[in-house]
């Protein structure tokens, strides 16, 4: 198969968009090591395959620790997947110090700290990928979530850099930015969105799929197959940029 032997890192792997991507890769012949905070959350989650690994994207000695430990027992990352992240949104005037540190700390320092441990093994190979799951919101702004969009803004900004830094080499750093898709998160935000707005569930809901052009939600599998076209041996010269996951034109 493509990835036979390839040893895989997703964050955020337990569920939604990772657990999408790290199914993916596990069918075409890797080896995926999922990671998460929630440990019983991995577990349920990991089939044959993908191994699972509790780690804290936003703590730098979590990652480094974690990341080295997936390296002793699964050989050099040449697929890193850095898609662990939070959506939340608050205006301005209601976004504090904290809140956005937050939001920084998990979404920008976050995928910062995986590309970074997940490389230092890379390097060691003679073949990488680096995809980092950003969201239209990095591209344009998103009302009521200023700290989000920034940190998704930053996500392809670093990918984008990461890859001239490497320009020749055998790595490529590549962003991914979807619309709204059919996770989790949405549900936790339909929640939010609705208190926020005044609304119901459902109506809150709707609001987030006429986001997308297509006026539905996005499904993982969709974003599973960009990562999965990204990881091709023959996609080598898609480097530092971004594949749009939104229904349409943004």
């Amino acid at each position: 198969m493509m990835l036979d032997g390839k040893h895989a890192l997703v964050t955020g792997g337990g569920t939604g968009i990772g657990l999408a991507i790290a199914q993916a890769l596990v069918e075409n012949g890797a080896k995926v090591t999922i990671t998460g905070r929630r440990p019983e959350v991995l577990e349920e989650a990991a089939t044959t395959g993908m191994f699972p690994l509790a780690m804290d994207v936003s703590d730098e000695g979590s990652v480094r620790d974690g990341i080295a430990q997936a390296v002793a027992k699964r050989g050099p990352v040449q697929i890193c997947v850095a898609n662990a992240g939070i959506a939340e949104g608050r205006k301005l005037h209601k976004t504090s110090a904290e809140f956005w540190r937050k939001i920084m700390a998990t979404n920008l320092d976050g995928c910062f700290y995986t590309v970074r441990e997940s490389l230092g093994s890379m390097l060691e190979t003679d073949w990488g990928r680096v995809i980092a799951v950003s969201s239209i919101a990095g591209l344009r702004g998103s009302a009521g979530a200023g700290a989000y969009a920034a940190s998704k803004h930053g996500v392809i900004g670093m990918m984008r850099s990461f890859a001239e830094d490497f320009l020749g080499s055998p790595y490529t750093f590549n962003s991914i930015c979807p619309g709204y898709v059919d996770t989790p998160i949405v549900t936790r935000n339909t929640e939010s969105i609705a208190a926020r707005a005044g609304v119901s569930d459902t109506e809150a809901r709707d609001m987030m799929v006429k986001l997308n052009r297509h006026q539905k939600l996005i499904t993982p599998q969709e974003v599973a197959a960009a990562a999965l076209w990204l990881c091709n041996p023959i996609c080598e010269s898609v480097n530092g940029t971004e594949v749009r996951i939104a229904g349409g034109p943004i």
